[in-house]
């Protein structure tokens, strides 16, 4: 069945590329939250170690939400490491970094992904995608939430 939901193939086509941008941005995000979580050392390292597990698992749900986003717009959401390497626009952490290196990365990426997702917000409006700017903006302020408690750790 052809979709019909009143957002052009053109509107849901730029959707789309945003929101598999998106994907790939959460998902690398969610490793590095994860690789923080298991090689972090500090004084504090069983409260980092909570804190970081409690980034991924938010991230964890983030990445599912955005792939079943794309899937609501028919189209097939990336699903590879390759393809994940190709999207992503934030970098990978490189092994031994240090607790206070590890925070100041993830508040880097969290505040990255707010001024982004600002502009794929328009995006989304522009196509006449309220539903898919909806979730942006909650998206959005999730990820000022987390930065927020990010510098607060720092």
């Amino acid at each position: 069945m052809t979709i019909n939901t009143g957002i052009s193939d053109a509107g849901r086509s730029a959707v789309v590329g945003v929101l598999g941008k998106l994907l790939a941005d959460e998902f690398t995000l969610y490793v590095k939250a994860r690789n923080f979580h298991w090689n972090v050392v500090s004084p504090n390292f069983s409260e980092l170690h909570k804190f970081f597990e409690g980034q991924y698992e938010a991230l964890d749900d983030v990445v599912d939400e955005v792939a079943e986003r794309i899937r609501s717009l028919d189209a097939f959401a990336p699903a590879s490491l390759s393809s994940y390497l190709a999207l992503k626009r934030i970098d990978e952490s490189p092994a031994g970094l240090a607790a206070p290196a590890m925070i100041a990365a993830l508040l880097a990426d969290h505040e990255f992904l707010a001024r982004t997702l600002r502009a794929d917000i328009e995006v989304a409006e522009g196509a006449n995608d309220t539903g898919t700017a909806d979730f942006l903006t909650a998206l959005l302020e999730q990820h000022e939430k987390s930065a927020w408690m990010l510098r607060a750790t720092r």
